[in-house]
C-alpha cells in the first residue's frame, strides 16, 4: 500500500476499492438527474469556469489567475465560485430553462462537506415562482434516494426521511424557535440598515457571544450555525425560507416586505443542500449590494473582486427567474452512505 503521511494516496488500489460504490453512485445520480431536467424541456449548458468576476459575495474566497494574450497582454481573471452569472445571461440572451454541472472553485474551504473544486448542479426557470424550485429540490432529493436505494439520510447522528413532506420553515420563526430571538423586530425599512444593537441584547440575553465589533450579519451568523441550522431537516427535510434581504445578496425583495427576500434553502440532517432566489433584476439596486459586500470583503480580508459590468448590463434584459444551486456532492454523500466528500469524488488534490 503506497502512503504518505500514514494514510493511502487516493489512488492506492485499497482505498479507490474502498470508494468505488460511492463514485458508481454518483454516476447514476448524474444521470437520473439530467434525465429528470431533459424530459422537463430543459437544456444542459456548460458555464466557462474562467470569469472577470469570480462572484461578489463577501466571504467566498476566490482563486485568482492571469491570462496571457498572444499579444503578450495580461488580464486578471478568476475561477468562478457559482456559473451564476453566466447562467443569467444566457437567461438575458432567450434561454428559458437551463442546468449546468458546474465545477466551481472556492478558496479556504476543505473539511468533509467542504471542497475548494466540486460540483454544483445550477439550474433556472424563467417566468417561474421561486417556490416551484422547492418542488424541483424535492424531486431531486427523492430522486437521489430511489436511484441508490437509501430510504433514510443519515449524518453525523442525524437522519432524515427523504420522503417525508418537508417542513416549511421561515427565518423568522426559525429564530424564534430554536434561539429565543424575534428576528423580524431588528429588522427596519431599509432592508441594508438592520438594528445591530437590537439584535446584540436579544443574542446576549439568550447566553450567546457577541463581539463589540460584531455586525447584524455576524451575529445573525452565530445565531444561524450555533441554534438554527443543527436542527433543520431532523426525520424530515426542512425548506428554509424567506431570508432576510441583507442575507439574500442577489434576491429580489418579497412582495410587500422588502425586510424579506425570496430565498430558500433546503436542508436534511442538519445539512444545506440547496440554495434559491427569485432572482434580483434591477441592475441598480445589485449594484449597491455588490459594492456593499465588497466594502465588507475589504474590511475584513483587504480586498475585493470586480464587478462584471457585462452581468449587470444584462439583468436588465433577464426576464423574471428563479434559480437554484444544489451541492452536488452533498447530496451524493447522503444518498450513497458516504463518509465524506473525499469518498465521492473521482480524484484529489
Amino acid at each position: 500500500m503506497t502512503k504518505t503521511g500514514g494514510e493511502s494516496r487516493w489512488w492506492s488500489k485499497e482505498r479507490h476499492l474502498a470508494r468505488r460504490p460511492f463514485l458508481k453512485a454518483r454516476g447514476d445520480i448524474k444521470t437520473a438527474i439530467r434525465a429528470f431536467f431533459l424530459a422537463d424541456g430543459f437544456t444542459e449548458v456548460e458555464c466557462p469556469a474562467l470569469q472577470v468576476s469570480p462572484g461578489n459575495e463577501a466571504h467566498l474566497a476566490a482563486f485568482a489567475t492571469t491570462r496571457i494574450g498572444i499579444d503578450g497582454r495580461e488580464t486578471p481573471l478568476y475561477l468562478h465560485t457559482s456559473p451564476e452569472f453566466t447562467a443569467k445571461k444566457l437567461l438575458a440572451a432567450g434561454e428559458s430553462r437551463i442546468f449546468d454541472f458546474a465545477r466551481v472553485y472556492r478558496n479556504r474551504e476543505q473539511g468533509p462537506l467542504h471542497a475548494n473544486e466540486f460540483t454544483l448542479l445550477e439550474w433556472y426557470r424563467a417566468e417561474a415562482p421561486y417556490e416551484q424550485l422547492m418542488d424541483d429540490c424535492v424531486q431531486l432529493m427523492r430522486l437521489a434516494a430511489e436511484t441508490t436505494g437509501q430510504r433514510r439520510f443519515s449524518w453525523k447522528g442525524r437522519s432524515v426521511d427523504p420522503f417525508e413532506e418537508p417542513e416549511r420553515l421561515t427565518v423568522s420563526d426559525a429564530f424564534r424557535r430554536y434561539a429565543g430571538i424575534d428576528l423580524a423586530a431588528t429588522l427596519t425599512d431599509d432592508p441594508a440598515a438592520p438594528d445591530r444593537r437590537a439584535l446584540a441584547s436579544m443574542a446576549q440575553a439568550r447566553g450567546f457571544r457577541v463581539g463589540d465589533d460584531d455586525s447584524w450579519s455576524d451575529i445573525y451568523s452565530s445565531i444561524l450555525v450555533e441554534a438554527v441550522e443543527p436542527r433543520l431537516g431532523l426525520e424530515r427535510p426542512t425548506l428554509f425560507y424567506q431570508y432576510p434581504t441583507t442575507e439574500a445578496a442577489l434576491s429580489r425583495p418579497v412582495a410587500g416586505d422588502p425586510r424579506f427576500a425570496e430565498r430558500f434553502e433546503l436542508y436534511a440532517c442538519g445539512v444545506e443542500l440547496a440554495n434559491a432566489f427569485g432572482e434580483l433584476t434591477d441592475p441598480v439596486e445589485q449594484r449597491r449590494r455588490f459594492v456593499e459586500e465588497m466594502d465588507i470583503r475589504e474590511k475584513v480580508y483587504g480586498e475585493r473582486y470586480p464587478i462584471d459590468e457585462d452581468f449587470l448590463a444584462a439583468l436588465a434584459d433577464m426576464p423574471p427567474a428563479a434559480g437554484c444551486a444544489l451541492g452536488f456532492e452533498r447530496l451524493v454523500v447522503l444518498a450513497s452512505g458516504a463518509r465524506s466528500i473525499a469518498d465521492v469524488v473521482w480524484g484529489e488534490v
